[in-house]
């Protein structure tokens, strides 16, 4: 159908897409973001209180509490990290092939995450642990190319990295939250691990209510997806609503995606630096040595970086979207270099911990949703899942490689050599995506890339 244009008294061209319809208007606020994008960010902010109490626990619940070596703790921090990339693809086609499932494939995902928490209380030893994360990390990787595709959906090619700033933002207030709680648990019970899986599970549970009751679903969610960005100005263009006559999305059409140069580059760039960038739980343990942090303040570690996530996932949002996605992007990876720097010098000022927090957590804000907006501007609607899955199920795998690799290295020389080892990594990785910068812009908005 035809969609109105209030300034010209005319309707627009029926080739008109979502997007270009969802652009702002005169005299509304172009910065306003889509309630969808409101809505996910609360159940992201949820689920992330509920995750990020047992991630912050983690660490030395399996190496002090369970007396897991380096190498078995980087096996399963592996799995935690990487297991949900062998699904993520399924995840993605599912939401497409369903021409409206993005809400319930995510669902799914959120439910089976809520499932694992209270295994926990029973996963002893090596394996049992290591099944209950990968079904954990399984349900993520259901759920993350989903909601990432109904947020790139539902917002323009202008504010797209705004949107996914503003979802970080939230889902980041909930990874703040999350260690605080798992503290004041640890501080207040006898037994401590156990209440924070089960209040983890509660509040997990609480989030995916939250999901079915408030977050759009069904065919309804594409087609509402433009009128709920601002400036929206009313129903489905005519190449909307001639979707449901379109071949439906298949694995063939989603792997040929990487034959488009500019996603191509994107996720190979990706990729290359997952493999050394060394994961949180490891930098708050190296930075646990460095200090002598107490075993009862560990779980407060990941505070700062969740609160830099925070206040910087915004603002760096939007200079992605004004100055380049692609600059803010391996910028990030430059204060990710420069932490392990700090981590490998033999300063132990008083400001070690913040300055290297700080710069983890602005790492997180210059790449987690500025990579989705960036990759987005190279995928089609009809295959957004996918496409998105293409260049996280890259970067997941990289990451559980890193994984393994940096904890065999710390078991067999020590966690300085494995950390110097990493920093030379991920500069000679940044150098070589630096060289692949996407050589031309998108038309939708200056320097989207």
């Amino acid at each position: 159908m035809y969609v109105a244009d209030s300034r010209a008294g005319t309707p627009e061209t029926p080739a008109a897409s979502a997007e270009s319809a969802a652009r702002p208007r005169a005299g509304r606020r172009r910065n306003a973001v889509a309630p969808t994008v409101l809505a996910l960010g609360t159940v992201s902010l949820i689920t992330d209180v509920s995750s990020e109490m047992v991630t912050a626990v983690l660490p030395l619940y399996l190496v002090a509490g369970l007396g897991l070596s380096p190498l078995g703790f980087g096996l399963l921090d592996g799995i935690y990290n990487g297991f949900s990339a062998l699904v993520r693809l399924a995840g993605g086609h599912l939401a497409d092939r369903g021409g409206g499932r993005h809400k319930w494939v995510a669902g799914a995902g959120y439910a089976l995450s809520a499932a694992c928490k209270p295994l926990l209380l029973v996963a002893q030893t090596l394996t049992p642990i290591g099944l209950v994360l990968a079904a954990d990390r399984t349900g993520k990787g259901l759920r993350t190319a989903p909601r990432d595709a109904l947020i790139s959906l539902s917002s323009t090619p202008e504010t797209r990295g705004r949107a996914f700033g503003v979802h970080r933002a939230m889902d980041t207030a909930g990874a703040l939250l999350g260690p605080l709680a798992a503290f004041l648990i640890l501080r207040a019970t006898v037994d401590g691990y156990d209440a924070v899986f089960m209040v983890s599970f509660c509040v997990a549970v609480a989030g995916v209510l939250v999901l079915v009751l408030f977050v759009p679903g069904g065919a309804g969610a594409r087609s509402t997806g433009a009128a709920q960005a601002p400036g929206a100005v009313g129903a489905r263009t005519r190449s909307e609503g001639a979707a449901p006559t379109a071949p439906r999305p298949t694995l063939r059409a989603a792997l040929a995606l990487l034959r488009r140069p500019e996603l191509r580059r994107i996720a190979l760039c990706a990729t290359l630096l997952g493999l050394a960038t060394v994961s949180d739980s490891f930098v708050f343990l190296l930075l646990q040595r460095r200090l002598g942090v107490p075993d009862r303040w560990f779980a407060l570690l990941p505070l700062g970086t969740a609160a830099a996530f925070l206040l910087l996932a915004v603002p760096l949002g939007r200079i992605a979207d004004r100055a380049g996605r692609w600059r803010v992007f391996l910028a990030g990876h430059g204060a990710l270099l420069l932490a392990y720097a700090l981590l490998l010098t033999s300063w132990h000022g008083a400001a070690l911990p913040y300055a290297v927090l700080l710069l983890h957590g602005g790492f997180y804000a210059a790449t987690d949703g500025v990579l989705m907006a960036a990759a987005s501007d190279s995928v089609p609607r009809e295959l957004r899942s996918s496409g998105l899955a293409l260049v996280q199920t890259g970067q997941a795998l990289a990451r559980f490689v890193c994984s393994l690799g940096f904890g065999a290295a710390w078991t067999a020389w020590g966690d300085r050599t494995a950390l110097t080892a990493s920093a030379v990594a991920l500069a000679l990785c940044a150098l070589f995506a630096l060289s692949l910068r996407p050589a031309h812009r998108t038309s939708s908005a200056e320097g989207l890339l």
